[in-house]
């Protein structure tokens, strides 16, 4: 599957002395990560429009990739064939797998959910196909992903009692099938999922029952940025992180909005993914240090001043806005390449500035001064 085998190993550097933020180092088979990170979304084995080069470039250490969709295609024998999915898509650094569990929640239309595991039906070409615990490690271990994450039910994020009781009942079950389905236990990690939606009381038994399981090496929050309000999605993650193990790794999923990182980072989160940086970009929406900028506006057409003068990427370094402008009123490709590598540069160095004003115990005003930016009227726009 490439490189050597190493034992995961998360260790906690230093804890910010004015908040809860957590500056640390994962050591995995295909290297270090410095937490806390934020790790582009590669669904279908790529980010979209992006050469693992100029990932690399702009600082990416990590980056995720999806199991059902993978499943889907190319598959599992074809990714194993082709000496794992790092191989495949010619990225050497370390990957971390989605189990499929959020597709249960988000393509409900099309799955059906059971004790056992759901089974879909694709969106490709309709075929039907199992998932569940066992089926979602062996996928995960077939693509010799760094982090496997264990098989999970999220639930809608205002869904009743019963109906996240039962996912957590579910996610729970699922999470002790996983571990026991494991064959690989040296070269890679797996996370437990914590549910509970945003009822807190929720949140703290399913933390116990979750992070009971000492086989997992990390464990992750999930069921947020499904529906709730941002101020409920913070509270759930305020009350839940400090909750969780210190001596592991703590992974916010699907989160989120640079608000989102800055606060959550706070609460004691070392990891983030989240498909706004890039698919904002394909529309045309670069996050800048001042603010939001939609480039077709007409007020690009002639200005010949770099996408964002704060910022250290190349795309700022080489590119005009108004020719970022015309690529993108042109709808040339080029523009949705440029613009993403610049949104994810941006978000890349928010939690690298992040990790530095931990280590050096002021994180609580860099937080106060970077929320204070973002929550200007060029942000709010």
């Amino acid at each position: 599957m490439g490189g050597p085998t190493v034992t995961y190993r998360f260790e906690l550097q230093h804890k910010c002395r004015q908040t809860g933020a957590r500056a640390g180092l994962l050591t995995l088979t295909h290297g270090t990560v410095q937490t806390p990170i934020f790790m582009p979304v590669g669904t279908q084995a790529t980010v979209k429009g992006v050469l693992p080069r100029d990932l690399k470039e702009i600082g990416a250490q990590i980056i995720l990739a999806n199991t059902y969709h993978l499943m889907l295609r190319p598959g599992a024998e074809r990714l194993a064939a082709a000496g794992g999915l790092h191989r495949f898509m010619a990225w050497d650094r370390p990957i971390l797998t989605d189990s499929g569990g959020f597709q249960v929640y988000s393509l409900a239309k099309i799955r059906k959910v059971t004790d056992d595991g759901a089974v879909f039906q694709s969106h490709i070409d309709g075929s039907k196909h199992l998932l569940n615990p066992e089926r979602a490690v062996a996928l995960q271990e077939a693509f010799g992903s760094d982090i496997l994450m264990a098989f999970d039910q999220c639930p809608p994020a205002k869904a009743d009692t019963r109906t996240v009781q039962q996912a957590m009942k579910r996610t729970t079950a699922w999470l002790h099938r996983c571990v026991a389905a494991r064959t690989r236990q040296q070269d890679c990690a797996l996370y437990g999922i914590v549910q509970g939606g945003i009822d807190l009381q929720l949140r703290t038994d399913h933390v116990e029952q979750i992070c009971s399981v000492d086989a997992c090496e990390g464990f992750a929050i999930g069921g947020l940025s499904v529906g709730e309000t941002p101020p409920e999605m913070w509270a759930a993650c305020a009350h839940t992180a400090p909750q969780m193990p210190e001596n592991k790794a703590r992974y916010l999923m699907g989160v989120g909005t640079p608000e989102d990182l800055v606060r959550c980072i706070g609460y004691g989160i070392d990891q983030f993914d989240c498909v706004m940086p890039s698919r904002n970009a394909r529309h045309g929406l670069a996050f800048c240090h001042d603010g939001k900028l939609l480039i077709k506006n007409k007020r690009f057409f002639d200005d010949d001043g770099p996408l964002d003068p704060s910022c250290p990427c190349a795309v700022c370094a080489q590119f005009s806005r108004s020719y970022l402008r015309h690529l993108f009123v042109a709808g040339e490709l080029l523009s949705a390449t440029l613009l993403t590598i610049h949104n994810l540069a941006f978000y890349l160095k928010l939690v690298g500035d992040a990790r530095q004003a931990i280590l050096e115990d002021r994180f609580g005003d860099w937080q106060t001064q970077t929320l204070a930016r973002l929550h200007s009227e060029r942000w709010r726009a």
